[in-house]
């Protein structure tokens, strides 16, 4: 790279927020769909006519948006979109992290600094004022909490037709989902295995969220709930369980913290029971975009969700597993089409 190139890519970093922004607007005001429209491009007085916007906004919008490569100007007066411009006009993932950085994290990105210094979430302060993320999600307002749910279960949702046929290989009769959040997999399992019975334990918040989910299927008596903070060293995991399921789960703790909750897995489950931890590693992806947008998380947890947690290496926590006095028995890399990595482990014979 030459001093040139460098200097441009720094100066895209001074300049990222008011790009992201330009391109939330091309979004918000319609006018990325509009463009996709119109394959051979579009001018710009047509844009401003049918969504009533000066020409002097869609001028400045089309400026920036050509800058980061969302459109190519054909001449003067007319754009079309690019390749970019389709995948955030309408990619999947792409859209759930915009709609992530934007809802959630934008304003309380700004607190990073604070947050690396003090070790709390301290952009979560922008909502409300608790000490985590998720003791405030449920009452999070309804758009912000879309778009973190939607994030979560983005990154899950691929894996758990896989998940489904690693898990119930071993035909588990009760099983203990730790973190169940909203139900989600818990309802799938359900779905999967007629006989299986859950118990979820997690927050008060996910678990109201979790309930009436449970409710809306008809499925109250096979999901158990118990309320639990795995942070307090004095609430453990009652016995039990014949598999013990952690999706995306660890990641929202320090490494004490997973090391803390392993050892309560471990005084939980006997020498038979299989405990599967899944998680989307760092160093572990397909794709150099996945590793971005893993790396990027990671500061999300440091500002908005609990100040200490980060995306891991599985190298990471395979070493935890162990010093839990657990041990790893199967590794299950990248299921299906998605980003995320199964461990499956057992407890060690001491």
């Amino acid at each position: 790279m030459t001093i040139i190139e460098a200097k441009y890519e720094a100066q895209k970093l001074a300049f990222a927020p008011f790009y992201f922004q330009a391109m939330i607007c091309l979004k918000e005001f319609g006018i990325l769909p509009l463009i996709a429209k119109k394959r051979k491009g579009i001018k710009l007085s047509e844009i401003a006519q049918e969504l009533s916007i000066s020409d002097y906004g869609i001028g400045v919008l089309l400026e920036a948006a050509a800058c980061v490569n969302i459109v190519d100007y054909i001449d003067k007066d007319t754009v079309k979109l690019t390749k970019v411009g389709y995948l955030i006009n309408s990619d999947t993932m792409t859209n759930i992290n915009i709609d992530l950085v934007n809802d959630v994290c934008y304003e309380g990105i700004k607190h990073l600094g604070k947050s690396i210094k003090t070790g709390k979430p301290e952009g979560l302060k922008e909502f409300g004022d608790w000490p985590t993320l998720y003791e405030g999600l449920a009452q999070f307002p309804e758009k912000v909490k879309k778009s973190w749910l939607e994030f979560d279960h983005y990154y899950s949702d691929d894996a758990f037709p896989n998940a489904l046929k690693i898990v119930f290989k071993e035909k588990p009769k009760y099983l203990f989902d730790i973190g169940g959040n909203t139900g989600k997999w818990a309802l799938q399992c359900c779905d999967y295995d007629p006989d299986v019975r859950i118990k979820i334990l997690d927050l008060p918040g996910q678990l109201n969220m979790a309930k009436a989910n449970a409710k809306a299927k008809n499925l109250q008596h096979r999901i158990d709930f118990h309320q639990i903070n795995l942070l307090d060293e004095f609430q453990k995991i009652p016995q039990g369980a014949d598999a013990v399921w952690m999706s995306q789960f660890l990641d929202c703790f320090s490494l004490d913290e997973i090391l803390q909750i392993l050892k309560n897995v471990h005084q939980a489950v006997d020498q038979n029971a299989n405990i599967y931890i899944m998680e989307p590693f760092i160093d572990n992806q397909k794709f150099e975009a996945a590793s971005y947008c893993l790396v990027a998380t990671s500061l999300y947890f440091t500002t908005m969700a609990n100040g200490n947690s980060k995306m891991y290496s599985i190298d990471v926590m395979k070493d935890l597993v162990e010093k839990a006095g657990l041990k790893v028995v199967e590794s299950f890399e990248l299921i299906g089409n998605s980003y995320q990595t199964i461990l499956k482990c057992k407890k060690a014979i001491s």
